[in-house]
C-alpha cells in the first residue's frame, strides 16, 4: 500500500534530481573549452545552449522509466494503467524541463562543475523532502503542512500520483504546467544571454 503512495513521490526525485546535470554538462563544456569550439561555428549562437536542454528530456524520460519499471517489479499497479503512467511521465518531465533552465543558469555563474552541483542538491533536497512524497502532509505539523501544501514540488507529486490513479483534476495538472512554463519564461532568457556574453 505504501508502494503504491510513494512511487510518485520517488519518480518526480529522481527526475527533479537529473535537471541538476544539465548545469553540471552545460559547465563542463565552458571550463573544458567545448563551447569556445562551437562558438567558432557559423551556426545560430545558443544552437548548443538549446540542444543541450532539449536533450536532457531524454535523460529525464529514461531516469523516470527506471523508477516505474523497478516500481512494477516490487509490485506497484497503478490504477489509470499505461496511459495514467504516460501522462504523469509528460507532467513530470514537463516541469524538469522548466526546472532545468535554473540550474542551466546556475552552470553558467559557476566557477566548476562540482559547485554547480553541490548548489543544485542543496536547493533541491529540502525541497524534496518536505514535500508530499513519501507522508501525507496531515500528519504533519500544522505549519509545515502548510509549506508542504505550497511547495512547488508537491504541486508536481499531487499531479503525478493522481493521474497514476486516476483521479487527477485538471486543476492539478494544470497548476504544474502553469509553473513549468513560468520557470521556463522566467529563466531561459536568462542563460541564453549569459550564454553570448560569456567567452
Amino acid at each position: 500500500e505504501y508502494l503504491q503512495f510513494i512511487l510518485p513521490g520517488v519518480l518526480v526525485m529522481s527526475v527533479l534530481f537529473t535537471t541538476v546535470y544539465s548545469g553540471v554538462a552545460l559547465n563542463t563544456d565552458m571550463t573544458k573549452g567545448v563551447v569556445d569550439r562551437f562558438r567558432s561555428l557559423p551556426t545560430w549562437r545558443p544552437a548548443p545552449l538549446v540542444g543541450a536542454v532539449l536533450g536532457d528530456v531524454l535523460r529525464y524520460l529514461v531516469a523516470g522509466s527506471v523508477v516505474v519499471a523497478v516500481g512494477l517489479i516490487l509490485g506497484y499497479r497503478p490504477d489509470a494503467g499505461p496511459g495514467g503512467i504516460a501522462a504523469a511521465m509528460l507532467v513530470v518531465v514537463a516541469f524538469a524541463f522548466g526546472l532545468s533552465w535554473v540550474f542551466t543558469t546556475v552552470g553558467l555563474l559557476m566557477r566548476a562543475p562540482n559547485a554547480v552541483m553541490n548548489t543544485g542538491f542543496m536547493a533541491l533536497f529540502p525541497l524534496v523532502f518536505v514535500s508530499n512524497g513519501f507522508v501525507e502532509p496531515d500528519t504533519l505539523p500544522a505549519p509545515l503542512e502548510k509549506v508542504v501544501d505550497l511547495n512547488p514540488i508537491s504541486h508536481v507529486i499531487t499531479a503525478a500520483r493522481g493521474l497514476m490513479d486516476g483521479t487527477a483534476t485538471t486543476s492539478e495538472v494544470g497548476l504544474v504546467l502553469v509553473e513549468a512554463a513560468v520557470l521556463t519564461l522566467v529563466f531561459a532568457p536568462l542563460p541564453t544571454r549569459l550564454y553570448r556574453t560569456r567567452a
